[in-house]
């Protein structure tokens, strides 16, 4: 992936060896765990229910990285240019949508961090809080994705930012909350069927910001996409069933399986198109 020499963003806050104080443990926190690990993309709104608001502080702990700190930390810089091209893009879209962009923050941390959906652990992997509008990821991530998913290379990488960046895009335009609202009142296999249309939706943004940013800049080198779509099949429902249990149960699937999130992850790439990712009209995603 061409990302040297991409703009940087400057909605980034490090919280990387940031201790936080009062984060909520216990057996909470062993379910939230529990309950991530089908380990991406995973949504706190969903999963970290029952968490007391009023024991999570909101307020920026982190700084914001200068060009000389990325400078001098490739994966952080990564991160930050991929941010840019996600703001890029979906900035484009929104305007010719006759709305505006509202721009996320990427929060890098360690182990542990508050955010407005609750406590956020390195076990549940990338998430976003639509709560406070922030994207949050523990960069040991990507070595997990190296070593356990075999899943590596930089633009795998950039397309976990842009799956979460997906569900920004959600959020803005409503779809998350008619999702959630859908969900209340519906058996568990049900509202795991609206969960699972909601990731797969997000990958399809994420294959949408692959084909604009590579069309404004030519980001994409040769096995780029196979990188991604090789990802996209590590983490899906079925194969981390298989791998963890020896069985999958398809009614429990919240994200989708690895077919469908390559799927969703190539409409999106080859269409461009937002509105190619329409994954709640069909009846089999």
């Amino acid at each position: 992936m061409k990302w040297r020499g991409g703009r940087r963003s400057s909605n980034i806050e490090d919280r990387r060896g940031v201790t936080p104080r009062g984060i909520l443990g216990g057996g909470v926190g062993t379910i939230v765990v529990i309950l991530a690990a089908m380990y991406f993309g995973i949504d706190p709104s969903f999963l970290i229910e029952g968490m007391q608001s009023s024991n999570v502080s909101t307020s920026s702990s982190g700084t914001t990285p200068t060009a000389e700190d990325l400078k001098n930390d490739p994966l952080a810089d990564m991160v930050s240019v991929v941010i840019a091209d996600t703001e890029d893009v979906w900035h484009e879209i929104f305007a010719n949508m006759g709305r505006r962009y509202e721009e996320p923050t990427l929060v890098m941390f360690t182990g542990a961090t508050r955010s407005a959906c609750g406590t956020g652990q390195a076990a549940m992997g990338p998430f976003y809080c639509p709560a406070d509008r922030r994207a949050y990821i523990d960069l040991s991530f990507y070595e997990d994705m190296r070593s356990r998913f075999k899943a590596p290379g930089d633009f795998a990488q950039a397309y976990v930012i842009a799956h979460e960046i997906g569900h920004h895009v959600q959020n803005l335009l409503g779809i998350s909350a008619e999702v959630r609202r859908a969900q209340s009142g519906v058996s568990k296999a049900e509202s795991n069927s609206l969960s699972v249309k909601l990731e797969l939706q997000a990958d399809c943004f994420a294959g949408v910001w692959a084909r604009r940013a590579d069309n404004a800049r030519g980001i994409l080198e040769s096995g780029d996409v196979e990188e991604a779509l090789n990802a996209a099949s590590a983490i899906g429902d079925d194969r981390l069933q298989r791998q963890s249990r020896g069985t999958i149960v398809p009614e429990s699937f919240t994200h989708g399986t690895s077919a469908q999130r390559q799927r969703w992850f190539r409409e999106g790439l080859q269409s461009g198109d937002p509105g190619s990712c329409d994954t709640f009209s069909v009846t089999t995603p």
